[in-house]
Order: C-alpha cells, then structure tokens, then sequence
C-alpha cells in the first residue's frame, strides 16, 4: 500500500513509500530520491490520446514519471517544482478539479483526464484555459501551491470568491462562475470599478464542497519579478 506524507514546513517534501508492487505517477522532475529498489519509468497514462489530451491541451507533460516498487518495498522523496506547501486529498466519493501546474503526484487508482469548460471561464481565468485535468477513480491525489496552502470549506449559505492565481484544486461537484470583485452594479460600473480599484475577475463558487487555495500568485510574482528589473526601472526614473 502507498503511503503519502508531507515532511518539513511552509516548503515541505513529500515523502512516499511503498510496498512491493505498488507504484505511484509523479510530475515529471518531482523526484528528489528514491531508493535503489525503485524504479523510475516514462510511461503515457490512461492511453495515448488522454496523454495527448494531457500535453496539448493543458500543457502537462506527455509521459508521466511513475515510481514502481518492482524489486521490493522502497521510499522515495518528492518535491513540486516551485517552492510551497503541498496536500494530500483522497479521491472516490469526490473528485478533484486541477488548476494547470499544481498535480504532483498520485497513486496508481487514480485517473486524471481532462474536461472542458465554457467559454468564459476559458478566456478569463487562469485555472487552465479551455480543458483542466480532473482527478476521479480510487486513491490519494496529492496537489502543490505556490507558497502555503489552505482547504476552504463551501456551504449553500456560504458562497466564496476566489483570486484566479491562487486556486490549486476544488471539488468536483461545485459550481463556479466568472465574476467580477467589486460592488458597483451594471456591467460597465463593474467593468471601471475593477480598473480603479486594481481588482480583476474572480471565481464565485457555490454548492458544497472544498477548495484548495495557495497565499501566492504565481502570475503576480513573475510581474513583480519583471517590474524590478534596472532596465524596467530606468524607463520609469526617465
């Protein structure tokens, strides 16, 4: 049986160990060590035409990396490739939506597909454009965010709003819609509301369910990144 634990703090490791015959789907480059006894393959998941589904349509590697316990029982380390904390969430009786980036692992019973959404939430969200990968079948899913994460619990009597950039994982069965963080009224009064105010298009998720959010904003930190740069700096003293 696979046994996933999350070591360290806000930057943790994930820990795997398994028995002889078990394996578990990594994110390509998530293997930090593994023991000797492991083994370590590329290898599509859920046919060729999910992979293909998987590589062009969210931009998720074609071959997964699985980690099999051929030889015998072994423990391996994980890591996401950007620094922040990680979760653990089992699937069955629900289901996992995956904003792009943020699978890191996942044990041999789970399948993860793709599933198209509308069009506006296509073009103005940044959960993963016209297909996101869904997490179904029987097993642990583990997920990364960029810096800490956090599990929001949704009521029918407790709608919330979530910031595009620092969604990571939501349940299934919840509905979500795109909307705009202000209280002005009227498409246009929100439409210049969002430019004053400097807040943009969020996600308003209603039913009951979970949602898994990070504290950082991965598109946001590259733009303060680029914003510092001497050459950026120089055009604005000029």
């Amino acid at each position: 049986m696979v046994r996933f634990e999350a070591e360290g703090g806000v930057d943790p490791l994930l820990r795997v160990q398994l028995d002889r015959g078990d394996s578990v789907a990594t994110e390509s480059n998530a293997m930090v060590m593994m023991d000797a006894s492991l083994s370590l393959k590329g290898k599509t998941r859920g046919g060729f035409l999910k992979s293909m589904a998987r590589k062009f349509l969210n931009d998720e590697t074609f071959f997964q990396q699985w980690i099999e316990a051929t030889d015998g029982p072994g423990e391996a380390l994980l890591a996401p490739a950007l620094p922040g904390d990680i979760r653990i969430l089992p699937v069955g009786e629900r289901r996992w939506m995956i904003a792009d980036g943020c699978f890191l692992a996942s044990t041999g019973g789970v399948e993860i597909s793709t599933r198209m959404q509308g069009l506006g939430r296509a073009l103005l969200s940044d959960s993963g454009g016209f297909f996101i990968m869904e997490a179904s079948g029987e097993g642990q899913l583990v997920v990364s965010g960029f810096g800490s994460v956090r599990e929001i619990e949704v009521r029918p009597d407790r709608p919330v709003l979530i910031d595009n950039g620092h969604l990571v994982a939501w349940d299934a069965s919840l509905d979500y819609e795109i909307t705009l963080r202000t209280s002005r009224s009227g498409v246009l009064g929100r439409l210049v509301g969002s430019q004053l105010s400097g807040e943009g298009f969020v996600l308003r998720f209603t039913g009951s369910g979970k949602i898994v959010v990070s504290s950082r904003n991965q598109g946001g930190f590259i733009d303060w990144i680029f914003s510092r740069r001497p050459i950026d700096k120089a055009e604005k003293e000029a």
